[in-house]
């Protein structure tokens, strides 16, 4: 017997409200397989809006796909939880062993926000500066690094022509002439 729309909603809205025992009633119910395909009127997966303890509960039950899925506004649950200052849910959802771990991070939904930029915008410094922490910001391998910079270096000598573009859309070409060595 496969559950009705309106178990379906109350399930959604049992994971948003912390009502871990009308979750448990709806697995013991159903399973736990109708809680991977579940989603509002808005995309929100059961994993979108929910509580702590919740998310602990059901991330060993759905796939951990769930945890990068996008509702219609292109946001994740990640997005979900630092907008609502939600560290214990940042945390587990960016720490999960078998989640995408801080490729999360870097998503962007439709507004072209990331989790980070909804947390800075919610001047939430604390889950922001964690998920600054928690973002791979080092340098791959410095000496690959440093050798690309050198092999920057501009020849000097040469000329470099130059388009600067105003406000008023007129464009200006300028060259700049490289030091002559003698």
């Amino acid at each position: 017997m496969a559950p009705s729309a309106a178990e379906n909603d109350d399930v959604l809205l049992a994971g948003r409200y912390g009502e871990l025992d009308d979750i448990l009633g709806y697995v013991e119910k159903y399973g736990s397989e109708p809680l991977s395909t579940l989603r509002d009127e808005n995309e929100n997966t059961i994993l979108h809006m929910c509580l702590i303890d919740v998310l602990e509960y059901l991330l060993p039950l759905v796939p951990s796909s769930l945890l990068a899925a996008q509702n219609s506004a292109k946001s994740t649950p990640l997005h979900w939880a630092a907008l609502n200052k939600h560290l214990l849910v940042v945390q587990k959802l960016v720490e999960y062993p078998n989640g995408p771990g801080i490729d999360l991070i870097d998503i962007k939904n439709t507004a072209g926000h990331t989790p980070l930029g909804e947390a800075e915008l919610a001047e939430w410094d604390e889950g922001a500066t964690w998920l600054v922490k928690m973002m791979n910001l080092e340098a791959e391998d410095p000496e690959k690094e440093k050798e690309v910079a050198e092999d920057e270096v501009t020849d000097m000598s040469q000329d470099i022509e130059v388009e600067i573009q105003d406000a008023d859309g007129q464009v200006a070409k300028m060259t700049i002439g490289g030091a002559k060595s003698s």
